[in-house]
């Protein structure tokens, strides 16, 4: 009789688990979705980069400088203001981009200040936060944009390459990778305005919580750390 209580507890105990108790991940379900479509990105932007490390080495003393093809600041009117003040825009390495890093990194601290007013249930909060987070990334797409124009009039394309460049598969890989990572910074840039426009209208107060936006919290953090390896791949070795 004993074993058959129990047996009969162990049951009910399954029953009450997965019959709408409590995620076992302690987690909601569009979170975990949401990790699993990172995880599954992670992949795709590392064949990428895999498929970059392995050109680079096998072209070795042919493969282009970063210093020589990123060196100049392709912003027309940033350039005249640099040649006033006695600067060189066409030798000025990394400058640039690293005003584009800036702008990623300065973005994921005000999405972290938006998920945290979240949590406080403040929407005023959080679309004070969202909008300097869509600011950065709008300047970050153009100033790709203007980068972009910059390398195609010098000679780089997906299928030529420049003086600098030298061979083909950089920019092939450029283009490819950089192109693939500004859609989703665009992707990210569109759904934090849908995002700041339902909070400022009440939305996640109907709901009762602002987990939609630690969700996309989740993915404007991961676009910003993809960059760091882009950045890393063509920009310093």
């Amino acid at each position: 009789m004993a074993a058959e209580a129990t047996l009969h507890d162990d049951q009910q105990n399954d029953n009450e688990l997965w019959q709408g108790g409590h995620s076992p991940f302690r987690l909601g379900y569009g979170k975990v979705m949401m990790w699993y479509f990172l995880i599954s990105d992670t992949f795709t932007f590392a064949s990428f980069l895999i498929a970059y490390a392995a050109l680079r080495f096998t072209q070795g003393d042919m493969w282009p400088k970063a210093a020589e093809v990123f060196s100049s600041v392709p912003v027309p009117s940033v350039a005249k203001l640099l040649e006033k003040l006695g600067a060189n825009p066409e030798k000025l390495p990394l400058v640039f981009v690293s005003f584009m890093t800036f702008l990623l990194i300065a973005s994921s601290y005000t999405m972290v200040r938006a998920v945290q007013e979240g949590y406080r249930m403040n929407k005023w909060g959080v679309v004070k936060f969202l909008i300097p987070t869509i600011v950065c990334g709008i300047l970050f797409i153009l100033c790709q944009y203007f980068e972009w124009g910059h390398l195609i009039h010098s000679g780089m394309t997906p299928t030529s390459h420049s003086v600098a460049t030298k061979v083909n598969n950089f920019g092939q890989l450029f283009f490819v990778i950089t192109g693939f990572h500004g859609l989703h910074v665009t992707g990210g840039v569109i759904l934090n305005i849908w995002l700041a426009v339902s909070s400022a209208n009440g939305k996640f107060d109907k709901v009762g919580h602002y987990e939609m936006v630690e969700k996309l919290g989740l993915y404007w953090h991961f676009v910003d750390l993809v960059w760091v390896y882009v950045f890393l791949c063509f920009y310093l070795l």
